[in-house]
């Protein structure tokens, strides 16, 4: 979830699994806004922008996990998010994600 466009994520990933006929459960919240990640000039200092920036509201689904973004740089979301789930019992998590941006 984004908090400066908290619908986007949402919407698509509540359309895109009524359509794959999987369950919609929003389970990762944003704590705080931080910078974004591209702003960052290293790994180091990406993951530390993201730890501590998400948690889970609800108990996780014990099975596979689609986790759904709107757009990867440093690919730091998409695993602290995934450590988060699998922590907590989850399936495998499968990351997806909409848009690409930055280098490489």
């Amino acid at each position: 979830p984004s908090l400066r466009h908290p619908r986007l994520v949402p919407s698509f990933t509540s359309r895109l699994a009524k359509r794959l006929g999987l369950p919609f459960i929003p389970l990762i919240e944003k704590t705080e806004d931080r910078p974004p990640q591209k702003s960052l000039k290293n790994s180091p200092l990406q993951v530390k922008n993201v730890d501590g920036s998400f948690r889970l509201n609800s108990e996780v689904f014990q099975g596979a996990v689609l986790l759904v973004d709107d757009m990867v740089d440093s690919r730091w979301t998409m695993t602290v998010c995934a450590w988060l789930l699998r922590s907590e019992g989850s399936g495998e998590v499968f990351p997806f994600a909409l848009a690409r941006a930055g280098r490489g």
